[in-house]
């Protein structure tokens, strides 16, 4: 019996520390970095104090930095694969393999310490390993100190010198970076292709460099002078010092001529522009700030406030990328291209930066949630009026569903086959995966999941599971097989209206499930004197019914269809003659076959 008391014992007390292990925490990385550019040679040599925090319940042994630089090598990771997938990204091809010694990046560190005692380490492409001398017990704090030699390389994607619109430098993922610890272990994820994963913190930052240049970025200016420029030091250099709070990035581009502008917005944060003296674009970066005042009012009411004191569009970089506090983007554009990609990269202080999904792993939250959003914006502030704005995504998704190629979205973002593979995954499907919540749980339930989802999980790393269990306590559905279904397999929706029969008194109607995803259903009947009528057939595995999406119109909830029968019948009385039946007359389900969506009668 004491044997018996004693393994009853050990299984209770494994599962009382397996719930309480599982209770949120994050690691914190408080940064002090100074650098000296040389403007003529392109390199930097480097000093930082990272004071980290362990708020796990785990003793660390080691530790991992990125080394994002390093990736601009010939021979590197992202080299290679660019060179080997069958759809590389224009911007990259094979132009690292080309880069010339005088053109690659790098990030050397020369001399790292541990509270003071040296650390030796080992380079492994873009990920520096590090055996500690003295582990990290849980709730301590230990300080790095880190010297390094860095070169900024040709821009090719992101980071980089002398991009194609002339800016000098955008300089991001520019410092060797502790990489995320969090219940998953160790995020020492080389550089290849894709997304960021960082450690929450504070930032202050020294940036000395030729004192023609101004600097735009993250963070707030310590010692501006009169003109707003960092302060002028020895020699022909200013140092820029800047404080960033409770942030996860840091990143600053650097050019000549840039043009500062500062507009107003919502709540009293200061929007800055950066942008080249160039007649062809001004007037456009003119136009786009109100346009951003008004895309930041709209974010901040339908996700939640911004949180600090100024955000900066930039132009630099390839495209368009989200940072802290700034994003950077390719600024000769039309000026619907150029708030639609502002909108987009905005949009990602939410979705991404504010809730900080690890984006190598779920990449379609981050990329869809913020397309999601980024379309009903622009819909509204561009006066589109489009009925479905995030439309183009569904054909995004439909295109590579029924292609034969799709790859699940738990697909690790650098392990997609193709880069269009990932591209609709985590953008389109990302967003689908949004919009077609609207059809699951209602409209009004969506836009409660998203305010309360930022209130519980801002300045934090939310999961998947984390947003499906938000939406659950809102809208009392159970919602964990539309989590998996649509995100873990690539399975898909395909409903049809198999036939209808009409008797003397009534007219029975059989639905057929193809698919293998389950869908609750809409049904709009339309009878031949131009009346309507609407029918919910609740998916049983959800436990609950939707709220009705139309309350201006008739809606009728039949009894609950178990996903295992294929198909389903119901009775309509035979009291008027009927014209059409139509399963989501919305459009927001994603089903691959509309052309069995809908019945006419003759």
């Amino acid at each position: 019996m004491k044997l018996v008391l004693n393994f009853i014992f050990l299984i209770v007390f494994g599962v009382v520390f397996s719930q309480n292990n599982t209770s949120y925490w994050q690691q914190k990385a408080d940064y002090k970095i100074a650098i000296d550019l040389d403007v003529e040679t392109h390199q930097y040599k480097g000093v930082q104090e990272l004071t980290y925090t362990n708020n796990s319940p785990d003793t660390l042994y080691r530790v991992f930095y990125h080394l994002y630089f390093n990736a601009f090598q010939p021979g590197s990771e992202m080299d290679v694969r660019s060179r080997n997938i069958e759809d590389s990204d224009k911007r990259v091809g094979d132009r690292i393999s080309k880069l010339l010694p005088s053109e690659i990046g790098f990030i050397k560190p020369q001399r790292l310490t541990q509270d003071g005692v040296l650390l030796s380490f080992e380079i492994a492409g873009t990920i520096l390993e590090v055996e500690l001398n003295t582990p990290i017990l849980p709730n301590r704090s230990t300080v790095f100190t880190m010297d390094w030699d860095a070169q900024i390389p040709v821009q090719i994607r992101r980071s980089g010198r002398n991009n194609a619109e002339g800016i000098a430098y955008s300089m991001t993922q520019w410092f060797p970076k502790i990489a995320e610890y969090d219940f998953e272990g160790w995020h020492a994820i080389p550089y290849i292709a894709r997304e960021f994963h960082s450690v929450w913190g504070d930032y202050d930052v020294r940036i000395k460099l030729d004192e023609n240049y101004i600097i735009g970025g993250t963070g707030y200016l310590q010692n501006s002078d009169k003109k707003g420029l960092g302060k002028k030091t020895k020699g022909n250099t200013r140092t820029w010092h800047f404080k960033a709070p409770n942030v996860h990035d840091f990143a600053w581009a650097a050019d000549k001529n840039f043009i500062h502008d500062t507009y107003k917005g919502p709540n009293g944060v200061i929007l800055n522009f950066y942008y080249k003296n160039d007649p062809e674009i001004i007037e456009n970066w003119k136009n786009l700030q109100e346009k951003t005042a008004q895309l930041l009012s709209y974010f901040n009411k339908h996700i939640g406030d911004y949180p600090y004191k100024q955000y900066s569009v930039i132009q630099g970089g390839d495209g368009g990328m989200e940072y802290a506090m700034c994003t950077l983007i390719t600024g000769k554009r039309k000026l619907e291209s150029l708030i639609g990609v502002t909108a987009h990269e905005l949009a990602h202080t939410w979705f991404q930066f504010l809730l900080a999904t690890n984006e190598s792993k779920h990449e379609w939250m981050d990329e869809g949630f913020t397309s999601y959003i980024s379309n009903l914006a622009m819909n509204e502030i561009m006066k589109e009026g489009k009925d479905n704005p995030n439309s183009n995504s569904y054909r995004g998704y439909s295109y590579i569903a029924t292609s034969g190629k799709e790859q699940p979205q738990s697909t690790q973002a650098d392990r997609y086959t193709t880069n269009t593979g990932y591209s609709i995954a985590a953008y389109s499907k990302g967003a689908v995966f949004l919009s077609q919540l609207e059809y699951v749980i209602g409209k009004d339930n969506l836009n409660k999941t998203l305010l309360r989802y930022y209130k519980d999980w801002a300045f934090k790393h939310p999961t998947p599971n984390d947003f499906i269990r938000v939406a659950e306590k809102v809208s009392g559905a159970e919602l964990d097989w539309y989590l998996t279904d649509w995100t873990q397999t690539t399975n898909t929706i395909d409903y049809g209206i198999k036939n209808i029969v009409s008797e003397k008194e009534k007219t029975i109607v059989t639905i057929e499930r193809i698919g293998l995803m389950p869908m609750p259903i809409d049904l709009k009947v339309t009878y031949e004197d131009g009346t309507t009528g609407n029918f919910y057939i609740p998916l049983q595995m959800m436990r609950t019914n939707k709220p009705n999406p139309r309350l201006d119109e008739s809606w009728t909830v039949l009894p609950d269809w178990a996903w295992a029968y294929p198909n389903y019948s119901f009775v309509l009385k035979k009291d008027k003659r009927i014209k059409s039946i139509v399963i989501d007359d919305s459009g927001l389900m994603a089903d691959i076959n509309l052309e069995n969506n809908t019945y006419n009668l003759k």
